[in-house]
C-alpha cells in the first residue's frame, strides 16, 4: 500500500504533507493567541477542496486540535463559560445543520467579520460576559453559523475576553471550540458525510497539531502580558480583515 492509498481522490502527497505542516503552524498560532489557527486552516482547506468537504473537514482536524489543546491547559479551563455557551451550542448545530447548504455565505461572512471588529475595539458589554441567557442564546448562533462557515472561533472569544488570566483565556476558548466541533462533527456523520475517505490525512494532522500545541503552549507563559493582549486584538482584527477580503473581492 502506497501513501497515495491512503489519501483522499485527487490529492497530491506533496499537498497532503503541506496540510500536515499547516496543522501544526495553526496549532501554534492558536495555543499561543487563542485563536487566528482555524481561521487560517479554513481559508486553505477552500484552496484545496471543494466547498461541501471544507466545512466538516475542518470540523473533525479543528476537534483533535482543539482537545490536545484543551488536555494540556485542563487546570485553567473556566467551567461556568463552557456550561451555558455549550449547551446554546448543542441546539444552534442542530438547528444550522438544516440550513448548512442554503444560507448565503458571503453575507454571513461580512456580519460575522463587523461583529468581531466591533466587539474587539469597542468596550464589551457586562451581559456577555456575565449573563447565562446571552452565553445560551450566543453559543446556539455561533453554532448554527459555525455548520455554514467553519470557522467562528473569533466570535466564541467574545464571551470569555474578559477573562483576566490569558491562561484562563486560552484554556477555555480550547474547550469550547473542542465542544463545538464534535457537535458538528457528529451533525455532518448524521448528514452523511463520508469521512472515512479522509480519515488517514485527518489524523495525521491532528498529530502533528498536537506538537504544534505543546510548543505554543510554552509559549504562551513566556509572552508579555501587554504584548498578548495586544497580539490577541491583532489576530482578531486580521481575521475579520480577512473574511471581508474573502467575501467582496
Amino acid at each position: 500500500m502506497s501513501l497515495t492509498d491512503l489519501l483522499p481522490a485527487g490529492l497530491e502527497p506533496l499537498m497532503a504533507v503541506a496540510l500536515v505542516v499547516l496543522s501544526f503552524m495553526t496549532s501554534l498560532i492558536t495555543a499561543t493567541f487563542s485563536l487566528g489557527g482555524g481561521s487560517l486552516m479554513v481559508a486553505v482547506l477552500a484552496l484545496v477542496f471543494p466547498p461541501t468537504v471544507v466545512v466538516p473537514l475542518h470540523g473533525a482536524i479543528q476537534l483533535g486540535s482543539n482537545a490536545g489543546r484543551a488536555l494540556v491547559q485542563r487546570g485553567h479551563i473556566q467551567w461556568r463559560f463552557v456550561l451555558w455557551i455549550s449547551l446554546g451550542g448543542s441546539v444552534g448545530t442542530i438547528v444550522g445543520g438544516q440550513f448548512a447548504s442554503r444560507l448565503p455565505e458571503t453575507a454571513l461572512q461580512i456580519v460575522i467579520a463587523a461583529f468581531v471588529l466591533l466587539t474587539t475595539w469597542l468596550p464589551q458589554p457586562r451581559i456577555v460576559g456575565r449573563s447565562r441567557v446571552a452565553q445560551v442564546v450566543g453559543g446556539g448562533v455561533i453554532a448554527a453559523v459555525s455548520m455554514v462557515v467553519g470557522a467562528t472561533g473569533p466570535l466564541v472569544a467574545v464571551f470569555i475576553k474578559g477573562l483576566a488570566d490569558r491562561r484562563h483565556l486560552v484554556a477555555t476558548h480550547a474547550m469550547l471550540m473542542t465542544l463545538q466541533n464534535s457537535f458538528k462533527v457528529a451533525m455532518f456523520v448524521l448528514l452523511g458525510f463520508a469521512f472515512a475517505a479522509y480519515l488517514p490525512l485527518i489524523v495525521a494532522m491532528i498529530a502533528s497539531g498536537f506538537a504544534g500545541t505543546a510548543i505554543g503552549s510554552r509559549l504562551l507563559v513566556k509572552v508579555p502580558e501587554s504584548a498578548f493582549r495586544w497580539g490577541f486584538k491583532i489576530v482578531l482584527t486580521l481575521v475579520a480583515l480577512d473574511l471581508l477580503r474573502e467575501a467582496l473581492f
